[in-house]
């Protein structure tokens, strides 16, 4: 398929795609050090710099990819919904999408989507798809079904105009393995920044990795090894837990601070999600819509949904799982070694937990204690 990406980041979408066997023939980006990235990484691609500004794409595209703003939509933003300045912008692919006979499109997004403001943002997404001619299906996907150490839920949308968007994205369903590992074990990872009311923490992986700041202030997970060790992953390692190449963001430094690094990264669409997209939109499965019920909207399902031209919504019963691919364990599949968790981060973590009525595995705030006290005397 011949691709246009909106929203492209640093290519995450159209990385995946290209390993899939597809080609990307117009990129949009207006962050500056994203731009950077894809300008050396998709060097003989056209790149356009404000979705605003684009009246039109290259004719014969065949599938057109947008991961559009988050920052309004984000349990942890602003929550001014979609019809905020950045998740607004949305309106931008449907315009374009008026231009020009466009067959296939996929759409990724937080899965918060589904419930802020009694799910407005996604009526709004899919009554308007519905309008410009388009079946299609929504399905949270978690990138830690294709073998990264992250769990990393995000909402995918496919839509058509010429084929059943089911095939491609409810097709597939694999059961992950049963958790045997505890957390002495195995490493861990968990957000030192998370707060008194959500933990972050995951057995053999990291939590989703955040942006960090606007002004590139790094907000890195911490992960407690199996030696017993409290780290901050390198930003190297944080790219391959989002299924990049090491170093993939490593031109932006050249024109902003390194700390933009990690929100490029925490920013970005993992890879191997789109790589298996890519795989079945070249060839599709079969979905068996048998066992799915017909709603009448909001609530909207958390896991998945479709409809057919009508605009019908039916729930559909999928998981996040659409494969269970094999991976290194964390504690191996980290080849930076990280730095180690400062006693300011572990302490600060320490007081908001003896405020909280969070609950977590034995032994762990003892062994976080101890390693703040020796990073205190060091």
């Amino acid at each position: 398929m011949r691709v246009a990406g909106l929203f492209s980041g640093i290519g995450g979408f159209e990385l995946g795609l290209r390993t899939s066997g597809h080609e990307a023939s117009l990129l949009v980006e207006n962050f500056p050090p994203a731009l950077h990235v894809l300008r050396r990484r998709f060097p003989d691609v056209k790149v356009e710099e404000d979705v605003r500004d684009v009246t039109a794409i290259p004719t014969g595209t065949d599938l057109l990819v947008a991961g559009f703003p988050c920052q309004d939509l984000s349990s942890v933003g602003r929550k001014a919904g979609i019809t905020g300045s950045k998740s607004s912008l949305v309106a931008e692919v449907f315009r374009i999408l008026k231009t020009g006979d466009v067959p296939w499109v996929v759409l990724e997004n937080v899965p918060f989507l589904l419930s802020l403001n009694k799910g407005s943002a996604l009526s709004f997404v899919t009554q308007t798809l519905t309008a410009l001619g388009y079946r299609w299906c929504y399905r949270v996907v978690d990138s830690n079904a294709f073998g990264l150490p992250q769990r990393r839920n995000r909402w995918f949308l496919v839509a058509s105009r010429v084929g059943d968007p089911r095939d491609v994205l409810l097709a597939d369903q694999a059961t992950p393995p049963s958790v045997v590992d505890d957390y002495r074990s195995a490493a861990c990872g968990f957000y030192w920044t998370e707060g008194m009311r959500a933990f972050g923490w995951t057995v053999d992986g990291v939590p989703p990795i955040k942006c960090g700041s606007s002004v590139g202030v790094a907000s890195p997970p911490a992960i407690r090894t199996p030696s017993g060790e409290f780290i901050t992953p390198d930003i190297r390692d944080a790219e391959r837990l989002q299924g990049f190449p090491e170093d993939w963001t490593a031109p932006a430094e050249e024109v902003a601070r390194p700390g933009q690094r990690w929100r490029l990264v925490g920013n970005a669409v993992s890879p191997p999600v789109a790589q298996w997209l890519g795989e079945r939109l070249a060839l599709p499965g079969f979905y068996d819509p048998s066992n799915d019920r017909p709603i009448e909207g909001p609530p909207w399902p958390r896991q998945a949904a479709w409809a057919d031209y009508d605009g019908r919504i039916h729930a559909a019963k999928v998981s996040a799982f659409p494969a269970w691919l094999p991976r290194d364990p964390l504690a191996t599949f980290l080849r930076h070694g990280g730095r180690p968790l400062s006693a300011r981060a572990a302490n600060g973590f320490l007081s908001r937990t003896r405020k909280g009525s969070l609950r977590f595995p034995a032994g762990f705030l003892a062994d976080l204690e101890e390693h703040a006290r020796s990073m205190t005397d060091a």
